[in-house]
This record gives C-alpha cells, structure tokens and sequence, in this order.
C-alpha cells in the first residue's frame, strides 16, 4: 500500500522551494541587470514576464484538461500520454509549483527589474520618480492582460497545450 504524504509537506516543500528559487533568481536578474543600459534590461523585464505569464498557461491548462482523452492515446501508446496523466492526477500540485511558484517569483522579478529600470531612466534624463509608478503600472498591466489572454487560451486549448507540456518534458 502506498503511503500517503501528509498535506502540511507539501507546503513546507513549495514554501522552501519558492524561497529558494527567489533568491537565486532575484539575486541573478537583479545583479545583471544592475550592471546593464536600459534597453537590454528592458528586453529580459518582457522576458521574465513572458515566462510568468508562460507557465500561468501551464497551471491553468492542466487543471482544465480531459484526462479521458489521454487514457485513450496511452492506449494507443502514443508518446507523453502516461505523463500527461500523471500532470493531471497531479493537477493541483502542477498548478501551485507554475503558476504560483514560477508565475509569481517572475512577477516579482519583474516588478524589482521594472524598479531598477525606472531608476536608471529617471537617473539618466533627469526625470521626475513619479515615473517609476508608470513604469511599475506599465508592467503590472502587461502581466495581468497577458495572463487574462493566456487564461482563454488555455481554457480552449488546454489538451493541446499539455500534449506539447509533456513532448518537452519527455525530450519528444
């Protein structure tokens, strides 16, 4: 028989996890794009808040998508089925480690990137700090409309896009 974890580890494992992964992460893009002009820190900002909005698509298809439909290719032995089970028996761990861990470490990111861009902008034009709430605007209104688009996407599309999920995460 299988021996179940309790809940609270789970917690514990995404609260290290996420703690983890924000340092590491913060400390990276923070540093490079310290060291940056203005122009390449804003290319890595609409990176990083692409791949937040990136994996929110991830969490929300696997919580929407037909496990049935992927029974029947398993049975047809077609490659990533078996995997794409397992992401959805998983669901609600796959959905908190994308689009809660990842989603929201690159919105954080993201918003300490936007600070140090606007600072540098202000700094070098002479502008006024009001502009560092534009900025911080700006970027929050991408990340929420991306993640808004992303939401019908996923909805519509979710088999699909765990079909191309598990073709990576199994090198197909």
């Amino acid at each position: 028989m299988k021996k179940e974890k309790k809940p609270h580890s789970w917690v514990i494992t995404v609260a290290i996890t996420t703690f983890v992964l924000s340092l590491f992460f913060s400390y990276i893009s923070n540093t490079a794009i310290s060291n940056l002009n203005v122009l390449p820190g804003i290319i890595i900002l609409i990176f990083v808040i692409f791949v937040g909005v990136f994996f929110d698509l991830i969490g929300v298809a696997v919580t929407i998508a037909k496990e049935d439909e992927f029974h029947a290719r398993a049975s047809k032995k077609i490659k990533g089925s078996k995997t794409a089970i397992k992401l959805i028996r998983n669901s609600e761990k796959v959905s908190n480690f994308c689009a809660d861990v990842i989603g929201d470490i690159c919105g954080v990111i993201s918003g300490a990137i936007a600070a140090i861009i606007a600072l540098k902008l202000t700094e070098s034009y002479g502008m006024s700090t009001s502009f560092q709430f534009v900025v911080s605007a700006i970027v929050a209104s991408l990340t929420v409309s991306g993640k808004a688009i992303e939401k019908g996407f996923a909805k519509k599309n979710a088999n699909k896009i765990l079909e191309i999920v598990t073709r990576i995460i199994n090198f197909d």
